[in-house]
């Protein structure tokens, strides 16, 4: 019985150059994936959550007065916002005081407002449609997750604000 050995199987000896040209494609593939997340990263989210924290951190004991003053008068406010699939929503308010009775004459505006981006933020001014109902709409509003913030003036004095998280099916 004879035995005969392919050479054309043989592997290929490991070189200086090969060795070299596999390190070299290891970490060019992770500088690439590094690439593309460090290009979506910034993409997406800017990194500025206030344009100044001094001035924010400066107008803190306001915000927590203006929390409790709210807080007294026992306001029930609900707010509830439809979209339609086309993109189009209404926002709808309704203001209750502490009693029950409808609150009328407030100038309320709605401030819809991407997490981690500021580029498809929407204001919506509402108008009063009834004793204490009020209603505004707004065109291009994407689904998905939104910041509400809700501020509600009595001339030039704002009187109540509220910030809750809604998500806006398809």
């Amino acid at each position: 019985m004879t035995m005969t050995h392919s050479v054309g199987n043989a592997p290929k000896p490991l070189t200086g150059k090969r060795v070299l040209a596999y390190i070299l494609a290891f970490f060019g593939v992770i500088f690439a994936a590094n690439g593309v997340f460090l290009y979506y990263a910034l993409g997406t989210f800017p990194g500025v959550a206030v344009e100044s924290s001094y001035k924010a951190g400066q107008a803190y004991n306001e915000d927590i007065a203006a929390a409790k003053a709210q807080a007294a008068l026992g306001w029930d406010v609900a707010t509830h916002v439809t979209r339609a699939t086309d993109g189009t929503a209404e926002v709808t308010v309704t203001a209750l005081d502490k009693n029950g009775r409808a609150i009328s004459g407030l100038a309320f505006s709605a401030n819809l407002q991407r997490p981690a981006t500021e580029t498809l933020d929407k204001v919506v001014a509402l108008t009063e449609a009834g004793a204490g109902s009020y209603v505004g709409n707004v065109s291009d509003l994407e689904a998905g997750n939104w910041t509400l913030t809700l501020e509600g003036n009595s001339g030039s004095e704002r009187v109540f604000r509220s910030q809750n998280r809604v998500y806006l099916a398809k």
